[in-house]
């Protein structure tokens, strides 16, 4: 996600907690900005050091708050990568969207888009009697760092 688009779903999600009645708490704005910045695949607890490395007041309670409300309001995707710990990313007004890759051994998570999969579980749609309204693909593995060191 680009700066621009970073601000572009601040804004939009601002907006649209405005717009469904509520007010605006200065704790849920520095969560929307928090999850802005890191962007992918983040948890309560990431956003809270960010926050804590600028000084800020905003406790656990309040940022898991405030991502249950922007989940209610799908302004955030909640998945789990199984770990056994939400993470959070911004959805993006659009529908834009990616997937991830986890690493077992190291925890990191990536990013990835696939047009081919995306026209396939767009296929399966209408191969089946459920309206699928959203999904999220998580790949389990190695990322090249663990692997090469398996090979050492």
């Amino acid at each position: 996600m680009s700066a621009t688009t970073a601000s572009a779903w601040t804004d939009h999600a601002t907006r649209a907690l405005a717009d469904a009645g509520y007010r605006s708490s200065a704790p849920r704005e520095e969560v929307i900005r928090a999850l802005a910045e890191l962007r992918c695949s983040v948890t309560a607890r990431e956003i809270a050091d960010l926050l804590g490395e600028r000084g800020s007041g905003v406790g656990l309670a309040s940022i898991y708050r405030a991502l249950e409300l922007l989940d209610r309001n799908g302004l955030v995707q909640r998945f789990d990568v199984g770990e056994g710990v939400a993470r959070y990313e911004p959805a993006m007004p659009g529908g834009d969207h990616h997937h991830h890759l986890v690493c077992d051994s190291c925890g990191t998570v990536e990013a990835f888009e696939d047009d081919a999969l995306e026209r396939a579980i767009h296929g399966l749609s209408g191969k089946t009697e459920f309206r699928i309204a959203a999904h999220d693909v998580t790949l389990h593995g190695e990322c090249p760092a663990c692997s090469a060191a398996d090979r050492r």
